[in-house]
This record gives structure tokens, sequence and C-alpha cells, in this order.
């Protein structure tokens, strides 16, 4: 694979990750226009066998190998049995993905990957294709894709903090958390805390604390307890907020990618200073970026403080 006039067989790319309904194949799509219009070359690639419905062009599909239907019913497995069979018959037959890659030379590529957590977290089939993607030289980064709505449900939070982990040490790649659907969390209800406590993954004693506040996981405070020291002792998990229709959203989120996966410091759009400095204080782009969604959320919030109050 080559990128352009980088001059080498090295290709970069995204593998979209996430729970099932997170918005894998929307940001795909999202992202391949987004890039697009600044000039990439880029192909979308669906590695899920259960996606029958794919929001838009498909460069290559899974379907063309294996379709999870058609494994339902001639083996009798239930759906996370088919899924899984289908990531070990993609491994089994790399090279038909590597053949059909090759056709792609020049490209950006995002791989649209299942929704199965477990695909993430102890299954060995995708992360073999993973390693295979790396050795065919694609520079890739897991942009894992976590549905906000979590943000205001303290206990879903930490088992979100957990999973993210959980995959981050599993796949093996560079790894962007990515809290998807921000356009829509003013409609889930108010968060406990301010949004970059949730996005820098702040003290989360605090967490354990709310949580203390609930009957039902009072009783449980020691776990909490555990579950946050193993979170924090690796110190690994931090997100990035997500709004698809906002273009300085989608930028932010394309700067930590690029950073992760290296493209950032190619010959491309990002060579001049400016661009490379914004991707080496990610951190403070990632700050402003959660400021303005917060500003955003807030200003939601009070509205609706306002209208009750009217109304009393």
């Amino acid at each position: 694979m080559s990128e352009g006039s980088r001059g080498s067989s090295v290709a970069f790319g995204q593998v979209v990750i996430g729970p099932p309904g997170s918005g894998k194949s929307t940001y795909c799509q999202a992202m391949r226009d987004f890039l697009g219009r600044l000039g990439r070359s880029v192909a979308v690639v669906n590695l899920d066998p259960a996606n029958e419905a794919v929001p838009g062009p498909c460069a290559l599909d899974i379907a063309q190998l294996v379709t999870l239907p058609d494994v339902m019913g001639s083996l009798g497995l239930g759906p996370n049995g088919g899924l899984l069979y289908c990531m070990e018959y993609l491994e089994a037959n790399v090279d038909w993905l590597r053949e059909r890659l090759r056709e792609l030379r020049g490209h950006y590529v995002l791989f649209d990957c299942p929704g199965q957590v477990e695909l993430y977290t102890h299954h060995q089939a995708l992360r073999n294709v993973f390693a295979q993607l790396a050795k065919w030289n694609f520079r890739l980064a897991a942009v894992h894709l976590v549905d906000s709505h979590y943000c205001t449900d303290p206990g879903k939070f930490i088992s979100v903090l957990c999973t993210s982990l959980c995959t981050m040490l599993h796949v093996e790649l560079p790894h962007v958390n990515v809290l998807s659907k921000m356009d829509l969390i003013e409609q889930y209800g108010r968060l406990a805390f301010n949004l970059d406590y949730y996005t820098e993954v702040l003290d989360l004693s605090y967490l354990v604390d709310h949580l203390a506040s609930d009957p039902f996981f009072r009783n449980f405070r020691r776990l909490n307890e555990k579950l946050v020291e193993v979170i924090e002792d690796y110190s690994l998990v931090s997100f990035v907020p997500l709004n698809i229709q906002d273009k300085q959203s989608m930028r932010q989120v394309m700067q930590a990618v690029d950073k992760a996966n290296g493209y950032c410091f190619g010959e491309q759009e990002h060579r001049s200073l400016e661009a490379l400095m914004s991707a080496a204080v990610g951190a403070d782009f990632h700050f402003s970026s959660t400021l303005a969604v917060q500003e955003k959320y807030v200003q939601s919030q009070d509205k609706a403080v306002e209208e009750e109050v009217m109304d009393l």
C-alpha cells in the first residue's frame, strides 16, 4: 500500500469499534466525507457481517466472503456465536482480505467493525486480523465509540471505563476513545458532574460517593472502589467528545486519530508546523472541544430549568 507522495508502502487508517448502537457506521460515513473534503482518498471497508444496511458506499464488504444469516442458517448458531464464527472465518481467509485491500492502494481506510464487545475484550480473531494489517504496513488507530448517554448513569459509566480499558489492553493498537452522539446528550438528563470530568476521567472517588447515595449501589461500594482503583492505576482511559454534525468536533477527533496513527507527521495536508503543533498539544485542543460542548450542554440545561420555573 502507498499513501500518495509518502514514497513508501505504508497505508493509514482507522479501525472503528464499539458496542452496538454507538454509531460506528454513521461515524465511518461522516468521517469519509469530512476527510474527503480535505483532499484525502478515503475508502470504507465493512467488516461487520451482520450489517445489512450500510448507510453509505463501501469499497469492500465482508458480505462478499461471509454473512451472518448464512452462518446461522447453515450451522445452527445464534447471533453471537455466528458472529464469532464469521470473524474466525475471516482470520482463516485473511489472504482474501489482503488481495482486495491491494485494490485500495493510495487510500486512507476506515474499517467498520462489528459491535459485539467480546470481540475486543477477550476473543482473538479480530485482534489477529488487526495484527495482520500491521504486518501489511497499515498504520492504524482504534477508534472506540461509546454512546454519551452512559455519562448520565454513574454505574454504567464505571462499566464503560472498565470495558474501554480492557479493549485498549486487548486490541493492542493506538487508541482513541470517543463519546459519540454528543448532540443528544441533553436529552439523557442532567449530568452529576461537568462534562470534562467524564472526558478526562478525573478523580473517580467522587463517582463512587455519588453511587453510594443510591440504595442499590450502597452495598457494592467496596466493589466499585476496587474497579475504580484498577482504572486509575492504569491511567489510560480518556474520551474525546464527538458530534458528527459539528465540523469543529469532527476536526478534534481527526487530530487525535492522526496523532495516534502517525498520519499527521506525513507530507499531506498536515505538513505545516501549525498542524504538527496542534497534534502535539492535542490535550489542549481536547480541553477546548470539551469546553465548547459543555457550554452548549449547560445552556440547554439552564433553559430547561427556566422553563420549569416558569411553569411553576
